[in-house]
């Protein structure tokens, strides 16, 4: 009994080992034929670990589409105009589309703002991202340090992905009175008082530039990134 007790065990272990790597390898960062940046005046930039296993921003295609932009992702990363800050109190908003959620894995996208040195390893930003889930996350960047604010949280106020895998969400930041809140489709669904994103390994302000945030592996269409 105990031999066919630690066989089984160990088959199980090995089926679940087996199924991790496999949907590890399903889901590394893809590579878009005739990828780079076609829009005149954006810039981008990957994460750090796409970075260190050999990828480039010109792995993702970010392109104008129907007056916004479509980015096929293939790499996390970041997209912005330096043309486009902030500063004082100010709402800055896009609608997000996204064309295909894989359920096994959803990936996220939303709006950042608190840009600074965003082209180097000491980038600052502070973003707002939703999943086709239903769900939506608040996290700050300061180089290589994340810290999360909201982790994964549910809200109604996030639109769902349809029986396609497709959902629309309008996310906003409204910065007013030393807090930042994360408005979702006209829902505040977060504010954060200033001490909570103002620190040393956090933001060290709120005025800067703002743009947006995707996962890997997203195919979305982005319209309205405006200050309003």
């Amino acid at each position: 009994m105990r031999i066919t007790t630690l066989v089984l065990t160990a088959a199980l272990a090995a089926a679940t080992s087996l199924t991790a790597t496999s949907t590890a390898a399903q889901d590394a960062d893809r590579s878009v034929a005739n990828g780079g940046i076609k829009v005149a005046g954006w810039l981008g930039r990957i994460d750090r670990r796409a970075i260190s296993q050999g990828k480039t921003i010109n792995d993702s295609r970010f392109v104008a589409e129907g007056g916004g932009f479509r980015i096929s992702a293939g790499p996390a990363g970041n997209f912005w105009n330096p043309a486009n800050t902030v500063s004082g109190d100010y709402e800055v908003m896009g609608t997000f589309k996204e064309h295909k959620m894989v359920a096994s894995h959803p990936h996220s996208f939303g709006l950042f703002v608190g840009g600074a040195d965003l082209q180097t390893d000491n980038e600052t930003l502070m973003y707002c991202i939703v999943y086709g889930t239903g769900k939506y996350s608040i996290k700050t960047f300061h180089g290589a340090k994340v810290t999360t604010l909201v982790d994964g949280e549910a809200s109604e106020a996030v639109h769902k992905a349809d029986a396609n895998g497709m959902s629309t969400n309008t996310i906003s930041w409204r910065v007013r009175g030393g807090q930042a809140s994360c408005v979702i489709n006209g829902t505040v669904v977060k504010s954060l008082p200033r001490a909570e994103f103002i620190a040393a390994d956090r933001l060290t302000s709120t005025d800067g530039g703002y743009g947006i945030r995707v996962s890997h592996n997203l195919e979305i269409t982005v319209t309205g990134i405006m200050k309003h």
